[in-house]
């Protein structure tokens, strides 16, 4: 219930994906003409992707009795391929199917049914004589074959028996498991949320605060003990719990002890209220309501009193989702929040270009301010203006500071009122505090000592538990995961990257990589993190579920193996309600239109201009750009080739 209330401000993100129904066009092939092959009608790249209708699997076995010799000539061109790249990518595999098309004078090959079940392939595995492929339909689903090419045979498998195919990639790792299949770490946490709602269409991924909400009213209908529904027992003792630092908010839990006493409390309280004028406030009309049951935390004045004595009113008797949303969000849940960044030089000067400092620490300032704004507005609008809200945002504590503020133990964060950031030390086995930088990928050894060094810290800060712990990147997400199992607190992950989808096969070849970058410890507390957590932060669609060519970040978790080490046949569910979409917005006082003229530093617009182009009298330039005219892009990234800055020149 406090995980809905506290995402009730989330907002959709951009266009979800075509849903099933609406992309499933059937394509018309062409009949070649005697003299010369005629072209296809539609432009492969206009061709909609799930242009096919039936099970995937009969539609291949049809494709393997009709079109026999184009399917011999794939396949063998996929074992020839294998024989040096065992993984092939699915543009191979159309370029394969084009190539196979223009020597049989049949371009239209790529658009029977069997061509566009090919452009949903994600991948396929050779290993003679069998080819295995993973399909993915829509966004979140996936389909595996597996194909005897010397039989010319097709059966569909599971997730599991296809990461044990794909396990042969390793060599010499594949014939020990086919020896010894129990060997094998097989992680199902499918079963743990089978029994949660879940989504079932692609454009509703990311919206889980308006499923729930929509989910729990329409339980409010159904009936219980005594005609009582679950969902109003639940919502009644939850507002009977609500309290900060002992003092019982919205309900006395002495008083009001039944759903029938309180929606008598409700009606008697709303009559009385009907004498006394909008803008008068709680003091005014105390006496009588703390008399009823009733306690602060309702509205700052007999306006929103009555208004959300009304909603509350009316969900009780013919609950709806939009009042449901409005009435949780207007709850005072949230009033100390902690959030995690543990790595790299967490600052607010002279950090930004640091090792492991860049994009997530000025995401994380200006969340702060944000944030502690949206909840004095509303602690304001609940009549709770006596609370101070605090935000405390934990890092590392770096004694050799690189001339930062990073050595410091707790630093004020600025154009804020209760907001800081704390920070506590890396301490290794024997307790010794480590002086120096750390990198992301190194930490791993740390984390669990410092969690609870941190846990320490945030009770003597606080004086008590928070409200919310939110992590951000995996170390953090780690952190907050083990935080609020220990608090038993309500937790939000944020990602902001996933490095699994950075690095091509990093969860096959995690060996290959691991001394340098530890991906069997960040994969694996990815996986722990985010199916711990409360609710999921993302900025945008395609971060959970990709697009119609691109697997999403979170959903790439969804099936790996990282052989000798385990495999994961079902690792997240991008249906899951926990994943809420909110775009980060923009600082107004730094981004404004372009036609407030007066708001620009033109002061310092020459020396842009020389740093930009740059002069022999700037000595900061490097290099100097002769012909102005040419568009400049600006990026702010390391030159590492998954930031894609040679993708972002040639868009």
């Amino acid at each position: 219930m406090a995980d809905t209330a506290v995402q009730s401000g989330v907002q959709n993100g951009p266009p979800p994906l075509k849903t099933l129904a609406d992309s499933m066009a059937s394509i018309k092939v062409s009949e070649p003409a005697a003299d010369r092959p005629v072209p296809p009608t539609k432009a492969p790249g206009l061709v909609r992707r799930m242009s096919f209708t039936g099970r995937p699997i009969d539609i291949v076995r049809n494709a393997l009795s009709q079109m026999r010799n184009e399917c011999c000539s794939l396949f063998g061109k996929c074992l020839e391929r294998g024989k040096s790249t065992p993984h092939i990518m699915p543009h191979q595999l159309m370029d394969e199917l084009n190539a196979i098309g223009e020597a049989t004078g049949n371009p239209d090959i790529c658009f029977t049914p069997f061509g566009n079940l090919l452009r949903i392939a994600v991948e396929a595995v050779v290993l003679a004589p069998s080819i295995a492929m993973a399909l993915r339909p829509k966004a979140g689903s996936w389909i595996y074959l597996r194909f005897n090419v010397d039989e010319l045979t097709v059966d569909e498998i599971n997730a599991g028996q296809y990461l044990a195919f794909k396990e042969h990639l390793v060599e010499g790792y594949g014939s020990e498991i086919d020896s010894n299949p129990y060997k094998v770490l097989e992680i199902d946490l499918g079963p743990f949320n089978r029994n949660f709602p879940r989504m079932t269409m692609a454009q509703s991924i990311g919206q889980g605060v308006t499923f729930l909400n929509r989910h729990l009213s329409s339980s409010m209908f159904q009936g219980g003990p005594n005609g009582m529904s679950e969902g109003k027992l639940q919502l009644f003792e939850f507002l009977r719990t609500m309290c900060y630092k002992g003092r019982a908010l919205m309900l006395n839990p002495n008083k009001v002890i039944s759903i029938q006493q309180l929606q008598q409390a409700l009606l008697r309280a709303d009559r009385y209220l009907d004498d006394f004028d909008d803008e008068m406030t709680w003091d005014d009309v105390s006496a009588r309501l703390l008399e009823l049951g009733f306690e602060k935390g309702w509205g700052k004045n007999v306006e929103t009193i009555r208004e959300q004595f009304k909603l509350l009113l009316d969900i009780m008797q013919a609950p709806d989702a939009d009042s449901l949303e409005r009435f949780l969000g207007r709850l005072p849940l949230v009033m100390n929040v902690v959030i995690m960044s543990p790595h790299g030089y967490f600052g607010q000067s002279n950090v930004l270009g640091l090792p492991d400092t860049g994009g997530q620490v000025v995401y994380i300032l200006d969340q702060v301010r944000a944030l502690e704004s949206e909840m004095r507005r509303r602690l304001d609008d609940s009549g709770l203006s006596d609370i101070n809200p605090c935000v405390m945002v934990v890092t590392r504590l770096i004694p050799q500071a690189m001339g930062t503020t990073c050595n410091e133990r707790i630093e004020r964060i600025h154009g804020t009122e209760h907001a800081y950031i704390l920070r506590v030390p890396f301490r290794d086995e024997s307790g010794r505090v480590l002086k120096k930088w750390v990198s992301r990928f190194d930490l791993w050894p740390y984390v669990e000592r410092y969690t609870l060094d941190v846990q320490r810290e945030i009770l003597a800060e606080l004086g008590q538990k928070p409200d919310l712990i939110i992590g951000n990147y995996s170390d953090g997400n780690l952190v907050a995961s083990l935080l609020a199992h220990r608090m038993f607190v309500t937790q939000c992950n944020i990602a902001h990257a996933i490095e699994k989808t950075k690095y091509q096969d990093a969860d096959i070849k995690w060996r290959e990589m691991d001394e340098t970058y530890h991906f069997s410890c960040q994969f694996t507390a990815d996986l722990i993190a985010m199916n711990h957590a409360d609710f999921i932060i993302t900025s945008t669609y395609q971060e959970i579920a990709g697009n119609e060519t691109l697997v999403g970040q979170y959903e790439s978790m969804k099936a790996f193996t990282m052989p000798e080490l385990y495999r994961v046949v079902e690792g997240i569910d991008v249906y899951d309600p926990k994943f809420n979409i909110v775009s980060p917005g923009a600082d107004q006082d730094i981004y404004y239109p372009y036609d407030q003229t007066d708001r620009r530093l033109t002061s310092l617009h020459p020396e842009l201009k020389d740093l930009v182009y740059g002069t022999t009298e700037a000595p900061l330039a490097v290099g100097v750009l002769k012909d102005h005219s040419k568009p400049l892009l600006f990026t702010m990234a390391r030159l590492d080739r998954v930031k894609n800055l040679t993708g972002l020149v040639e868009w």
